[in-house]
């Protein structure tokens, strides 16, 4: 009888040893704090790591010990606090210990048939997000894995929804901002639909008043879909919302609010105003993974009439009838996916521990290390803010500098194990840029990180 695989038949007593030292390793790996680590290059992992997909396998503790010594120090960790760039991750542990629950459990997160319990607890969640932003009791949706395909889901029930009793345009066409994230656009190319750009105000935001002559010109409604943005992933701007939602909806346009970053400042005390007008949209999307404590991956997709989406994604087969042909919740049945973890699941166990609370303080807490972090670079004289605070993220320069500088001190910052701050940049011009959304992140970490500029 050749090889078994372990646990396949039955738990093995083999197994034992190899759970007890991955507990262990999660244990360690969140009692601690997070490391930084880093990056390395493919030569250097060849000869670290060696080959570990053979014939005859290395066995578990063998497997964990080079993940543990090698592959894991050769990946940034997210949750540092000193990591502030691009969006990182700062899951609680309630949510990273659940996330092992729900791989032990095995769970398929497609159907209400296979998982009623599962739907039921994600859709919890979700109903306290729909509340957040003000939509109705009927809202629903479902966890997929990201933004990205939160907006192509949403966007794909929109062309569906407009499609209805109507022929089709020679070709259709969305309207959004430069500004958008570039998912929007990447969306558009899977869809084989066009983008109408509409410029921003001086602000940088998209607003009614600029969308209204759009929309006015087009006289075969081939824009059957706006798209706003709830905090842009570089500036952390919000869209004027209100005066969009009513500019898209005077002309019968979807209204879509990808709030992928931003929309978990809808918990915040000192932000919610700047999101008025949100409650009118008819789909929304906010990543759990970026800036509410979830571990990836783990995208909340909403949708004001999901009967809609559901129509546009529901797939026919004859092995999924026992699913599809009843009114039960599936939540394949609302995104472009059929096979889904349910990934909603950490999310809502940590929502469950914490209380809502605590979300809203945990938020309030970055919003303030963020405006903290701008008032601390306008008071120092070798930097200066680009551009006000947005939502949590900081844009700013060092004076003097060029983009050889800043690649230059953000390399040997990574390098020294000090801070992840990448350049970007703004209007043409290289700059820094933090995104705080770790409630671990202090402005102790933000001083330290400005004297390294001088």
């Amino acid at each position: 009888m050749g090889p078994t695989l372990l646990g396949v038949h039955g738990f093995d007593p083999e197994v034992a040893p190899l759970a007890d030292a991955i507990v262990a390793y999660v244990l360690e790996r969140i009692r601690s704090e997070a490391p930084l680590d880093g990056t390395a290059s493919l030569s250097q992992l060849d000869a670290l790591v060696g080959p570990t997909i053979t014939a005859e396998g290395l066995g578990g503790l063998e497997a964990l010990r080079r993940f543990a010594e090698v592959l894991a120090p050769a990946t940034i960790s997210q949750d540092f606090p000193r990591h502030l760039s691009f969006v990182p991750n700062a899951p609680t542990e309630a949510s990273v210990l659940f996330d092992l629950v729900v791989s032990a459990s095995s769970m398929f997160g497609g159907s209400w048939l296979e998982a009623a319990g599962a739907v039921y607890a994600e859709n919890a969640a979700l109903r306290w997000v729909a509340d957040l932003v003000g939509l109705p009791e009927g809202a629903g949706g479902v966890f997929v894995s990201g933004g990205s395909a939160a907006n192509l889901s949403a966007l794909v029930a929109a062309r569906h929804q407009a499609a209805q009793g109507r022929e089709r345009p020679t070709r259709w066409r969305i309207a959004a901002s430069d500004a958008a994230h570039s998912s929007i656009r990447m969306t558009a190319s899977v869809m084989d639909i066009d983008v109408v750009s509409v410029p921003v105000d001086d602000r940088g935001r998209l607003t009614g008043e600029a969308l209204e002559p759009v929309l006015s010109a087009d006289t075969d409604k081939s824009i059957f879909a706006v798209v706003a943005t709830a905090g842009t992933t570089n500036a952390g701007i919000v869209d004027n919302l209100r005066s969009v939602g009513q500019a898209a909806h005077a002309h019968g346009a979807w209204y879509h609010v990808d709030g992928a970053y931003g929309g978990a400042a809808l918990a915040s005390t000192r932000l919610r105003s700047l999101f008025d007008g949100i409650e009118q949209c008819d789909s929304f999307v906010v990543d759990p993974h970026k800036w509410f404590f979830a571990p990836f991956d783990c995208a909340a997709l909403l949708y004001r009439d999901p009967a809609i989406a559901r129509a546009a994604h529901t797939q026919k087969a004859e092995y999924l009838d026992a699913q599809t042909q009843r009114d039960e919740w599936n939540p394949s049945e609302y995104a472009y996916h059929l096979s889904r973890r349910a990934r909603g699941l950490p999310f809502w166990f940590s929502l469950a521990t914490h209380g809502t609370d605590a979300y809203r303080h945990a938020v309030d807490i970055t919003v303030d290390v963020a405006f903290g972090a701008g008032d601390l670079i306008e008071q120092a004289d070798h930097t200066e803010l680009v551009r006000p605070v947005g939502l949590s993220v900081v844009l700013f320069r060092r004076v003097g500098w060029t983009k050889d500088d800043y690649e230059a001190w953000s390399n040997a910052m990574l390098e020294q194990q000090v801070c992840f701050v990448v350049p970007t940049t703004w209007l043409g011009e290289t700059v820094l840029r933090f995104c705080v959304v770790n409630p671990r992140t202090s402005l102790d970490d933000i001083a330290l990180i400005l004297d390294t500029l001088k």
